[in-house]
């Protein structure tokens, strides 16, 4: 010890006497200070607080650790950290695999506001799954053949699943009341491929389901129900074969369907009047679906065009998926932009990113590949062996409910102007839709541009196969 205190071998000086004893202690060495116990907190008065406050270091340390743990349960939670769900694309493995059909799943439709996920299969059944958790919650049985497609919708404060099958039939059932099946459609001369709720609302705001639903058939017409009465409001004929898919635009007031005759044709839904005919596919077309108003900049881009066209204008783009193996992507006067080539077998299932920026594709060579539109539809992604065999059908889930009755379908935001700028009535979504029992949301604002969409976005994909199973893709 010298006047500047007492110095240690390793030339640490310390202010204060150190007894001998406590000079090669890791503890001084680590702190900086002399003093490990209580005898000497006296001497060092700041002692005992410094290792409180490491104690509580540590306990925050842990308390983060745990938490994170915590929040890498659900995809739900998962999605409160995303940073960017505009960019989000699925990636192997999927985050649940879900089995229990006993023959090939047909299609997958998400609740519009619960965690239930719904899928149809040629075995005649409806499975209910908590697509959060990854359990089967019931099987819904009353088809008597194969389940051809299911759609979630209905009018507001009234949530309904809507399937169609080979048994000639369209059915509703009730969510709320165990799933029990409330109405019986009658009127299709044979299978019935494609069923969908028709969105109806206030032009530019989120998609909301109305009582109306659009359903196709191999009998080659469209036919558009009233989901409250049951009766067949209006039957379509253009098509001369076997029609597969149909899917509305985002106000409703478009009709996109497509079959075996190798065209697409774009409806009138008040009219049934044929606007449009798309030409170029060399086979079977086996699904469509309409482009939502946040892919606009990147669509029109391609297309030519000096600007896009305003996103409260509905049904300027569409992408049709055939048996040719390609993808095609045109505008809604009948115009090809673009042709989407990469995948190896059929091409079963088409679903824009509500983010705009990508196109999501799945085929019978067992790939979900990604297409970006800001970069010509350059395919950017593929996940190999998305199923053991053919991947059926895709969805996205709905965009997250906020207050004010938000919420909308898998294929993002629009409605609004109708095409060439015609007045449209109402809003909805080409893709599975959402609803706390309200389809979708109805009456509340749209998500804006920005950080309103990002927030909105669930990053969490469906996929259907023949290999039995359904999985969950989620960030």
């Amino acid at each position: 010890m010298d006047e500047r205190g007492t110095i240690t071998e390793e030339g640490m000086i310390y202010p204060y006497p150190i007894p001998t004893q406590f000079l090669h202690n890791p503890y001084y060495h680590l702190l900086g200070i002399a003093a490990t116990s209580t005898i000497h907190s006296s001497i060092f008065p700041a002692f005992t607080e410094r290792m409180m406050n490491i104690q509580i270091m540590d306990l925050e340390s842990r308390c983060s650790s745990l938490q994170s743990e915590l929040d890498s349960t659900t995809p739900t939670s998962l999605l409160r950290r995303n940073q960017d769900p505009t960019s989000w694309l699925p990636r192997s493995p999927a985050r649940h695999v879900l089995p229990s059909h006993r023959l090939p799943v047909t299609c997958v439709a998400f609740h519009p506001i619960f965690s239930s996920l719904a899928s149809g299969s040629e075995d005649t059944t409806i499975k209910i799954w908590d697509w959060e958790l990854g359990e089967l919650e019931r099987t819904v049985k009353g088809h008597t053949k194969a389940v051809l497609d299911v759609d979630y919708g209905g009018p507001r404060g009234g949530t309904l699943l809507a399937s169609c099958s080979s048994d000639l039939t369209v059915k509703l059932w009730d969510p709320n009341d165990e799933y029990k099946n409330i109405r019986t459609l009658p009127g299709h001369d044979h299978s019935v491929s494609a069923v969908r709720f028709i969105p109806s609302g206030a032009a530019g705001m989120v998609p909301s389901s109305g009582n109306l639903l659009v359903s196709a058939s191999r009998d080659r017409t469209l036919r558009i129900w009233d989901s409250t009465t049951g009766y067949c409001v209006k039957t379509i004929r253009g098509h001369v074969d076997w029609v597969r898919d149909v899917c509305p635009s985002e106000d409703g007031r478009w009709l996109i369907s497509a079959g075996n005759d190798q065209t697409a044709r774009l409806w009138d839904a008040n009219s049934g009047d044929c606007r449009n005919t798309f030409i170029g596919h060399d086979h079977v077309i086996e699904c469509c679906v309409v482009a939502p108003g946040t892919t606009y900049p990147h669509l029109s881009s391609m297309a030519g065009q000096k600007k896009p066209p305003p996103q409260s204008s509905s049904a300027e783009f569409i992408a049709t998926g055939s048996r040719d193996k390609t993808i095609k992507l045109w505008d809604g006067r009948g115009t090809l932009i673009k042709t989407l080539v990469g995948h190896d077998n059929w091409v079963r299932g088409l679903v824009f990113h509500p983010g705009g920026k990508y196109l999501l594709s799945v085929a019978d060579d067992k790939t979900i590949r990604c297409w970006d539109l800001a970069q010509e539809g350059k395919c950017v992604k593929v996940v190999d062996d998305a199923h053991a065999h053919f991947v059926s059908c895709v969805r996205w889930a709905p965009r997250m409910v906020k207050d004010g009755g938000v919420g909308g379908g898998g294929s993002g935001v629009g409605g609004g102007g109708g095409m060439n700028g015609l007045a449209s009535n109402g809003v909805g979504g080409s893709g599975r839709r959402d609803d706390p029992g309200g389809g979708g949301g109805g009456g509340g604002a749209g998500p804006g541009p920005g950080n309103d969409i990002k927030a909105t976005i669930r990053c969490v994909l469906a996929t259907g196969s023949v290999d039995l199973n359904v999985r969950v893709f989620a960030s």
